[in-house]
Formats: structure tokens, C-alpha cells, sequence
């Protein structure tokens, strides 16, 4: 793919605490990439020395195949995005968005056609005489969003934007982003610890934990084929099984959980023995009768969610292991699972990920 931009080495270190372990990264002309991960990850850090708000320890910044690392961030041809929407309380809507055009000297002739562009893009043409008070939270997002996209960058870079919109308006505000990503054609880098909003926007998840990148995949590689066990458990619902890797007389690798041996698919990098964990989405399981399944337990808890039912099932003496283990399954609103229920649990062993770190 050709680099819109690239990171090659970038760290930063606080004294002797590593912020960002040295960090290769390569984002395509016109991707949507979302940095993703939980707090202290290192994904803001990245973000704002991408930006040039924060100077690398070590490392090389490239855009468009020039170094960049020491230059000032107004010449990075970058727009900024933040989560506090640092609008202006004094101006009005239509002066927000002009202000950085005024900054960077856009001539008067063009001024007034950029920003009504801009506005329109975010559909908030009809609010340009209003003050940021007057708006509400997700229409100050957009004129954040106007403000950014009003002098065309080429990289935009977004700060947890709807970290401060309730859930009705953010998924809202997250179809409108991906809306504009597609208009712009520009090269979207997102910050957020939302899973969901990351599966949503983009075409890949950079995940990172512990200052460095755990994985980066497309949202279906990185949801259905975790390299992690980290990665498996973080993004998704997981059910994740601990157990021994056996190899069956007839050459099958199965896991032991318990007393019982579960058949795993093959792969490549499977071991011949040793500890591993077993990966089974909630929604690739099933529950069947107690001598069906490759495992069984007791439904402890019902959960009714809307669009179906989930039954959350306690593993352990029914399968000879030392603790018990709760397994969540996702079932369709026609089937009526009862607590104290004794069943059994199978699914596609082909779903299922065998993860061995």
C-alpha cells in the first residue's frame, strides 16, 4: 500500500517511563485506521506526536514520503479533531469554522464559499449566526468537525470526538463521520477505548496495550482471528477457555478443559502440547442437550437484550475443572432458556480460535 504516512522507531519515554515503545506504523492515502485500546495504551501519545503536540524521543515521522518529525505541526497539513470541542464561546457558528481560514490567510473571496461548504458537509448550514451555548452537544461536535475539514486536510487526526455524546447520538454521530471519511477522501487516525465504535468506522484497528501495538487487522480479522489473548478478550464478547493441547490417536489436536477433550481445528501453528486458550464467540455457540455438548454446565443467568437473549452458563463440576467458568451464549428470542437448567454447549469448531499467548 502506498504510506500517506509512516512511523518508523517513534517512542517517547517520561524520564524513565515508556509512553510509546518504538513504533512502526504505516497508514494508507485515504484510510479510515482507528487506534484502539485501553487507558495508558499509548494510542493518544502516538496521536499527538503524529500531530506535532508532543516531540518524539526517538523515532522518524514520515508524510507523503518527507520526513516530518521536526516540523512545526501548522505545516504538517493536519486537522485536529479533539474530544472537548474547543469552540469559541464568543463567536458565532459561521466565525468558528472561519477562524482557521482566517489563520491561514485564505483570501476573503474564498473565505465566505469555504466555510458554507464546510457547513453544509456537516449539515449545519442553517445554524451559522448562533453561539456554541446555543447548540447542543452532538451539533457542536459537527462544527468541530467543520472547523477541521473547512481547509481540506489530507490527514485528519480525531481525539475520542464523542466521548462526551450519550449512546443514541453517538452511534449516530459515528454513521455521520463515516459518511464524511467517504465524502473527504481524506486519511482519517481515530482515538477511542470504545470497541464498538472502532468495529463500526474502520477499515483497520491498530490495537495497542502496554505502549506498543498488540495487532492491527481489519475489524473482521482482528474480531474473528485474535493473535491474543489480550486482543481476544478485549475486543468482543469473549468466552475464552483455558485448558492442555492434546494430539488424538488419529492425529486430531484437541484442548483438555477439565476432564473433558475438545476438538480443535487445525492450523498451522497449533503446538503438540502445552497450555493454551480456546476463543468462542458468544454467537458461534449453541446450547444442546448435556450429552451433545463439547462441554456442559449450568445456566446461572438469562439476559434479555432486545434483539435476542443471552443464557450465561456456569462451567466446572459438570466438566471436572478446578474452578468454574462462566460461558455466555447468544440465543435466538424463540428459544426460552430457564436458570438451573443443566445443558450442554457446542459450536463450528472452525469459529473458534485456538490462542497459545
Amino acid at each position: 500500500m502506498t504510506a500517506k504516512l509512516e512511523t518508523v522507531g517513534l517512542a517517547k519515554t517520561y524520564r524513565e517511563t515508556p509512553a510509546l515503545l518504538p513504533t512502526d506504523l504505516r497508514v494508507a492515502a485515504g484510510e479510515f485506521l482507528t487506534l484502539l485500546g485501553p487507558s495508558g495504551s499509548g494510542k493518544t501519545t502516538l496521536l499527538q506526536m503524529i500531530a506535532g503536540l508532543v516531540e518524539p524521543s526517538a523515532g522518524q515521522l514520515f508524510i507523503d514520503g518527507r520526513e516530518a518529525t521536526q516540523e512545526a505541526p501548522g505545516k504538517r497539513g493536519i486537522g485536529m479533531v479533539f474530544q472537548s470541542y474547543a469552540l469559541f464561546p464568543h463567536m458565532t457558528v459561521w466565525d468558528n469554522v472561519a477562524y482557521g481560514l482566517r489563520m491561514r490567510r485564505l483570501p476573503k473571496a474564498e473565505l465566505g464559499g469555504a466555510v458554507d461548504a464546510a457547513l453544509a458537509m456537516v449539515k449545519m448550514q442553517a445554524f451559522g449566526q448562533r453561539f456554541p451555548t446555543e447548540l447542543s452537544g452532538g451539533q457542536q461536535q459537527r462544527i468541530a468537525l467543520a472547523r477541521c475539514f473547512a481547509f481540506r486536510p489530507s490527514i485528519i487526526l480525531l481525539d475520542e470526538p464523542l466521548g462526551a455524546l450519550d449512546k443514541k447520538l453517538r452511534e449516530h454521530m459515528q454513521l455521520e463521520i463515516r459518511r464524511l471519511h467517504q465524502e473527504l477522501g481524506a486519511t482519517f487516525i481515530y482515538v477511542t477505548h470504545d470497541q464498538d465504535e472502532a468495529l463500526t468506522l474502520s477499515d483497520r484497528i491498530c490495537l495497542m496495550n502496554q505502549a506498543r501495538i498488540e495487532q492491527i487487522g481489519t475489524p473482521a480479522e482482528l474480531y474473528d482471528r485474535p493473535a491474543t489473548r489480550f486482543a481476544a478478550d478485549f475486543l468482543g464478547h469473549s468466552n475464552l477457555l483455558d485448558g492442555l493441547v492434546k494430539t488424538l490417536p488419529d492425529g486430531r489436536a484437541a484442548l483438555r478443559i477439565g476432564n473433558r477433550l475438545v476438538p480443535v481445528a487445525p492450523s498451522a501453528d497449533l503446538p503438540a502440547s502445552g497450555q493454551a486458550c480456546l476463543l468462542v464467540r458468544p454467537e458461534a455457540a449453541r446450547l444442546t442437550a448435556p450429552a451433545d455438548g463439547a462441554l456442559a454446565g449450568t445456566i446461572r443467568e438469562v439476559v434479555f437484550v432486545g434483539s435476542d437473549t443471552r443464557a450465561i452458563v456456569s462451567l466446572g463440576n459438570d466438566n471436572g475443572a478446578a474452578a468454574d467458568v462462566d460461558f455466555t451464549v447468544r440465543c435466538p428470542r424463540n428459544l426460552s432458556p430457564r436458570v438451573g437448567e443443566t445443558v450442554g454447549l457446542a459450536w463450528d469448531h472452525a469459529r473458534a480460535t485456538l490462542l497459545t499467548r
